[in-house]
């Protein structure tokens, strides 16, 4: 198990020198989060305050936490306030612009040279094009964290227009980051992207999110499911491209031979109404016969482990993919995961050890996936197994190698900066020398 694990470690392309702590503890940076994504954000910024650098994090109320906000050298800009989704139109139409005014003004007062971009906001088209324009227009070295290479594609929703302004962000962007090989690629095959620009970085281990001393028995006591049922789970929000109708109707194979068999689907609906509506149909007869536990609500952070501990196994099966964040939070956790063969889910993948890999859209392959994890030795040893998991993704996944990569590629590009006025400095003072004698 170890050997196989310490094998596909991932190396990391931080492209720069070992970063030198005197430019370290004088490196300021702007970490611009759209408000979203607490997981991601806290991983990071945390990670980067432990690594010296003075940190302006641009956030909302969901990112105003402790763990943030009492750190010496990183200020918190509440400027995105209120993004609940409840509130009307003309509401979230105000607090957008708001939050717009604001965020020009900021970046047009901001000490920090670098401005790292987490997520686009609210309207992508402008931020990947004016917004952009105005931060280079200030003289900021943009960096830019690509979670999907093209999330238009991912959703089946791309468009000309997409793709444009997608485009525009990658050139005008000084660095990219992207969490595969294959992201890597295709970014620098269909956007057109030097790849000396994108340095690739693991997806940071979620550690936003409570792992306390509850076991999985309590977990499955409090979920009112029996010790003797083996339990898959389906966890985040709920959306085409995550391809949940395939795990339906595998589950109901299994459920057609098995009554042992237990599956849990937390996560709220995500703007698909018509998807949701044709898939609470299906649902209907194995919830009220007891084989599925539906949750379809938003899952608190304080709640998530009982989820993660009740279940044996989680179940990706997804349309379309480029990196997942709830494989890993499953990791986190030591559950075994089963996953799609698509995008980047099976580099992840130790097949036999972390989880098992099965054809995308193909129900009766992940029917078998299924069958063939629960008669394998990673589930007959799943408590020993849980420990190895975790080391595994924390190796794998640590943030304080994703905070080295980070700072090195800052440091390349303050130095370029640097460089760039020290040669203006002087060409002014080479004029002068040339005047000077008449």
């Amino acid at each position: 198990m170890r050997r196989a694990l310490a094998s596909r470690k991932r190396q990391i392309n931080t492209g720069s020198q070992t970063l030198d702590r005197r430019k370290a503890d004088k490196m300021e940076v702007s970490l611009l989060t759209a408000g979203r994504d607490k997981p991601y954000v806290l991983g990071l910024a945390t990670s980067l305050w432990s690594h010296s650098a003075t940190i302006d994090l641009v956030g909302s109320n969901e990112l105003d936490c402790n763990e943030l906000c009492t750190k010496t050298g990183l200020k918190f800009f509440n400027l995105r306030g209120d993004v609940r989704p409840d509130a009307s139109f003309g509401e979230k139409a105000v607090r957008v612009l708001k939050y717009y005014a604001k965020l020009l003004h900021y970046g047009a007062r901001s000490r920090p040279e670098v401005f790292h971009i987490l997520w686009n906001n609210k309207f992508e088209w402008f931020d990947r094009t004016a917004l952009m324009l105005y931060y280079k227009i200030l003289g900021k070295k943009i960096v830019f964290t690509a979670h999907n290479v093209n999330a238009g594609k991912r959703d089946g929703t791309d468009t000309l227009l997409n793709r444009l302004t997608l485009r525009i962000q990658y050139r005008l962007a000084d660095h990219i980051f992207v969490h595969t090989e294959t992201m890597k690629t295709e970014m620098h095959e269909q956007f057109g992207v030097k790849t000396a620009r994108i340095t690739v970085v693991p997806f940071g281990i979620n550690n936003a999110v409570p792992n306390t001393h509850l076991t999985s028995a309590d977990a499955k006591r409090r979920l009112g499911i029996s010790q003797n049922e083996r339990t898959l789970l389906f966890f985040g929000r709920i959306t085409p491209y995550k391809g949940l109708e395939y795990l339906v109707a595998a589950s109901r194979q299994i459920l057609a031979k098995h009554k042992d068999y237990r599956v849990i689907i937390a996560g709220r609906p995500d703007t698909c109404e018509e998807y949701w509506s044709t898939l609470q149909g299906e649902l209907g007869h194995d919830v009220k016969r007891g084989g599925i536990l539906l949750k379809p609500d938003f899952i608190p952070d304080d709640e998530v482990e009982i989820y993660f501990k009740a279940a044996d196994v989680l179940v990706l099966p997804y349309r379309e993919i480029y990196q997942s964040g709830v494989l890993f939070l499953a990791y986190s956790f030591g559950l075994p995961v089963l996953a799609a063969d698509v995008g980047c889910l099976k580099e992840d993948i130790v097949e036999g050890e972390t989880g098992f890999v099965f054809r995308s859209q193909d129900e009766a392959d992940l029917a078998r996936a299924i069958e063939q994890y629960f008669v394998s030795d990673l589930y007959a040893n799943l408590n020993d197994r849980r420990a190895e998991i975790r080391k595994y993704a924390a190796e794998r996944h640590s943030w304080d190698a994703v905070a080295e990569a980070t700072m090195g590629v800052y440091a390349q590009l303050l130095q370029m900066t640097s460089a760039g006025k020290a040669f203006e400095d002087d060409s002014r003072g080479a004029s002068v020398d040339v005047k000077a004698p008449s």
